[in-house]
């Protein structure tokens, strides 16, 4: 994941770097609502016990920005296959995110974010499968740079986490289920 990261990274960085003069050159003026769509790539963390595992995370997402401070998220999350040998799970949801931003100039600003996940995730332990739907918070947390009036580039932070039943394994799964802290880069483009 690391390589595929680096990747990641230096691609974004490229592009900001090329983009940024004529970003500097068009208007600065920025239409503070309407709807937006955005695709991130990016890697997660899963922790606890036999689901600690590190992958890739692909994400879509659509939304309304009310305002320069205020906009409501819908993300659609693959987080794929993770865990040990004698423990796998396969998980994806959508989460509904409030976005408090804070703009620190035109171009650039920072923002928060809170709502629910609600998942389907499937777990394949000691000859025993079950599927858990639920929800759960997530929180985050993201910095954001307008490379045109309609595209921005953004990277940003969230924290999940699911449920399980201990008691479906017979109690050979250790925790009540994992946590994961996500890291994305993406592009949002704003109609």
């Amino acid at each position: 994941m690391r390589i595929k990261s680096s990747v990641a990274y230096l691609t974004l960085v490229t592009a900001a770097a090329v983009a940024a003069p004529a970003a500097m050159a068009q208007s600065t003026e920025r239409d503070n609502s309407g709807l937006f769509i955005s695709g991130s790539y990016g890697g997660y963390k899963a922790h606890d016990g036999e689901f600690d595992d590190e992958r890739d995370l692909y994400g879509v997402s659509v939304g309304y920005q009310f305002n320069s401070f205020f906009a409501l998220e819908v993300d659609y999350l693959d987080f794929g296959k993770f865990g040990e040998e004698e423990v796998r799970s396969d998980l994806k949801g959508l989460s509904l995110s409030v976005k408090g931003r804070l703009p620190l100039t035109e171009s650039f600003g920072i923002y928060a974010k809170a709502g629910a996940f609600a998942y389907d995730m499937d777990v394949s332990a000691f000859d025993e499968s079950e599927t858990y739907d639920d929800i759960s918070p997530v929180v985050g947390a993201g910095i954001d740079f307008m490379v045109t009036p309609s595209l921005t580039a953004f990277a940003e932070y969230n924290r999940y986490n699911v449920d399980i039943d201990e008691d479906d394994f017979d109690g050979e799964i250790t925790n009540d289920g994992p946590d994961f802290d996500t890291a994305r880069v993406g592009l949002r483009y704003t109609f």
